[in-house]
């Protein structure tokens, strides 16, 4: 009988069968999607353990919204925030990374039990997370990232190749990272999907999974999870964008897209239908796999 694996990940996390699903705690009071509704340290921490019971493989405990136009928070709030929710979530045996751009938010959620630093301006925001996260040992999250929230729409400006442009941020940046002492395979990859872009662009990465996924040659995470683009897709050429929370099938979709492309991660609020999903791809790839072996 053969086997089939499943994208390789990061050294320091476990190697899944499959796409991994990267369940969202957002502590935060006004993140675009589900902000207000996990403030609370212990709201947080059950959110999580709700979103490992319905499929997620992490938990990403983040506690400053980077949706568009967004205010940053202070450094103390946001440690008051993020800390209490990685240490009793990872006490609880869950697999926690931590959202934030910030090395001191990143150091101490590392102290309290994360494993994985998922930084959305890949080390950019803050000249001491690189450093950091190199002597934490922890696997590191590069995304493409062109400025902050408050002016990022104005940035989202590119040529007729979307892909190639990023592709070509994101390896300098992925080049600047390794020189600065993070090991390579440390590292994991993502596009920005919303960041410093409008619809049509972020179609067209997600059109483009592959090719990034081949050209980076390092493990892929697809964050697509409730985002602006799908609002518009789901809208029409006239409608007006349904709310958020209305797009977790489209996210969904997008989460099989990603998976059948290789990707190893998706980052997703609502768990299930994605978790779903992953697992039906790998179920296609292995019956693929054996009707090729036959």
């Amino acid at each position: 009988m053969s086997t089939l694996r499943g994208p390789v990940g990061p050294v320091g996390l476990p190697a899944w069968d499959r796409c991994a699903v990267m369940g969202v705690v957002n502590v935060t009071p006004d993140s675009f999607s589900d902000g207000g509704h996990w403030f609370d340290t212990a709201l947080a921490v059950k959110r999580g353990l709700e979103l490992v019971a319905a499929g997620a493989d992490l938990v990403d405990v983040g506690g400053e919204s980077t949706r568009p136009g967004a205010v940053r928070v202070d450094e103390d709030e946001e440690l008051r925030r993020v800390v209490p929710v990685v240490r009793e979530l990872a006490g609880e045996g869950v697999v926690v990374s931590v959202d934030t751009m910030r090395a001191s938010v990143a150091e101490a959620a590392v102290a309290a039990g994360a494993v994985l630093v998922n930084d959305v301006s890949g080390g950019l925001a803050d000249p001491a997370m690189v450093p950091v996260v190199a002597a934490a040992g922890v696997p590191f999250v590069v995304m493409h990232w062109r400025g902050f929230s408050a002016d990022m729409n104005s940035r989202a400006v590119y040529g007729p190749d979307v892909t190639g442009e990023v592709l070509a941020e994101m390896r300098r940046r992925v080049d600047e990272v390794i020189a600065a002492g993070l090991e390579p395979d440390r590292l994991v990859v993502d596009p920005g999907l919303g960041f410093a872009k409008n619809a049509e662009h972020d179609l067209a990465l997600v059109a483009g999974l592959a090719r990034l996924r081949r050209e980076l040659d390092l493990p892929l995470l697809v964050a697509a999870s409730r985002k602006r683009f799908l609002g518009r897709v789901l809208a029409g050429p006239e409608g007006d964008p349904p709310p958020a929370r209305e797009r977790d099938a489209a996210t969904a979709a997008v989460s099989t897209l990603a998976a059948y492309e290789g990707a190893w991660a998706v980052r997703v609020h609502e768990v299930r239908a994605s978790a779903d999903a992953v697992r039906v791809v790998r179920a296609v790839r292995a019956a693929a796999a054996a009707e090729g072996a036959a």
